[in-house]
């Protein structure tokens, strides 16, 4: 791992694959470190031939965290009611500009981009504000930024506010019990729990932040649709979304789909807000052949 200073930012990152391979970014979503893209969906994707590219987002992991109050939970619940309101520290424009300044520092002139969850947004964010840089796009279980299509089932808004606003707990078993029961609310029926503990491990032994996790909840909050913009893109565009999933509804998938002119849309449906084991392999593949698709080559910058 290594990091980066990029503008106020510091990123932390990770690079598997062959050196001359072809360039393939990964974003991860709400809250979530890199260590959250499963090792094998990672070696299936260095196996044919990508050079992966995986980073924590600004106030997740080892990047750098905003300083500053921690948001109010007011301002949420505003951001939530009115969107617009303005009380984001960044929008996911900026991040889309981190992912895009660490393409710079690692030579890279144009890769092909995978997204999940609000990994997805900033992915869709980058192919609009540079298209250039994008060779293809995969978006998975994630939306348009659309309020009508792509919402939270409101069974989990009760949770989802309790634990972005508890403290941290000292003590690692509990983080990690919280973290998994956490991830077990929002995914699919495939939920593998020994799997999901090591990640949630993982990432509580680099770095556990609930307040940058509300700061990244704000800036999906208010950030604007993306839904006119999108119907301009032009790269190849795949769209992944579980029927089970109540993070992220399956009409989040359906509109984007809908928005990107030549889109595929591949839709499982015993995948929730997760990445179960038993559909990594076809996942891969649908994303292989996404990236077949192109047109250009990606030359070194």
């Amino acid at each position: 791992m290594a990091t980066v200073q990029l503008g106020d930012v510091e990123i932390a990152y990770e690079v598997d694959g062959p050196d001359d391979g072809v360039p393939m970014l990964l974003v991860m979503g709400l809250g979530t470190q890199l260590v959250g893209w499963p090792a094998d969906l990672v070696e299936g994707l260095v196996e044919r031939g990508f050079r992966v590219v995986r980073h924590d987002n600004r106030d997740v992991g080892l990047s750098s965290f905003t300083s500053g109050p921690a948001p109010a939970r007011a301002a949420v619940v505003r951001s939530f009611l009115r969107p617009g309101s303005g009380g984001a520290d960044y929008l996911l424009a900026d991040m889309a500009e981190d992912a895009r300044a660490l393409l710079d520092h690692l030579g890279i002139a144009a890769a092909h981009v995978v997204g999940a969850s609000m990994g997805g947004m900033i992915a869709q964010q980058l192919t609009i504000d540079h298209p250039e840089r994008v060779l293809s796009l995969t978006s998975i279980m994630s939306n348009t930024g659309s309020r009508r299509h792509g919402g939270v089932h409101p069974k989990l808004l009760p949770t989802m506010a309790l634990s972005l606003t508890a403290p941290r707990p000292s003590d690692e078993d509990e983080a990690v019990r919280l973290g998994v029961e956490g991830w077990r609310r929002i995914a699919g029926p495939l939920f593998d729990e020994e799997e999901m503990t090591g990640m949630v491990r993982a990432a509580v032994r680099r770095s556990v932040s609930p307040i940058g996790t509300v700061r990244q909840l704000l800036a999906i909050l208010e950030s604007p649709d993306r839904t006119p913009r999108l119907r301009g893109v032009t790269v190849p565009t795949l769209v992944v979304h579980g029927l089970a999933d109540r993070l992220v509804s399956p009409s989040g998938g359906i509109a984007t789909a809908r928005a990107v002119p030549g889109s595929r849309l591949l839709m499982f449906p015993d995948m929730g807000h997760d990445l179960p084991r038993s559909r990594r392999t076809e996942i891969v593949e649908a994303i292989a052949q996404n990236t077949a698709r192109a047109a250009r080559v990606p030359a070194e910058g």
